[in-house]
């Protein structure tokens, strides 16, 4: 048994015991999280578990402004408003592509 205790304090040294008991899925905010592999850029995935929760898959720090939710629903909104693409890219300081991309993808029902 205390070969079994100094392996998980070992584990909790190294970061990866803490890491999977803090993180939340930031749409359900679900501690069912596990990681799910690296981005090229080298930032940590993670999957939430939770079945009800209609994200799965998410990041903890955004590498790019364009990929974050928040300014996806900006760009929905601002596109409802009546703002038209070059607006909406220089207000937000995304890229063309990112906004034309988003307003392709967003086929779900709109919340307002």
């Amino acid at each position: 048994m205390a070969r079994r205790t100094k392996s998980r304090a070992r584990k909790m040294l190294s970061g990866r015991a803490f890491l999977d008991t803090l993180v939340q899925c930031p749409q359900c905010h679900s501690i069912d999280v596990v990681q799910y592999g690296k981005q090229a850029n080298g930032t940590q995935r993670y999957r939430c578990n939770n079945l009800a929760c209609p994200r799965t898959i998410f990041l903890l720090h955004y590498h790019d402004k364009g990929r974050l939710p928040a300014v996806k629903q900006q760009i929905v909104a601002m596109t409802l408003n009546g703002s038209g693409v070059r607006d909406i890219v220089r207000v937000l300081k995304v890229s063309s592509a990112t906004v034309i991309d988003v307003l392709k993808k967003n086929n779900g029902p709109l919340k307002s």
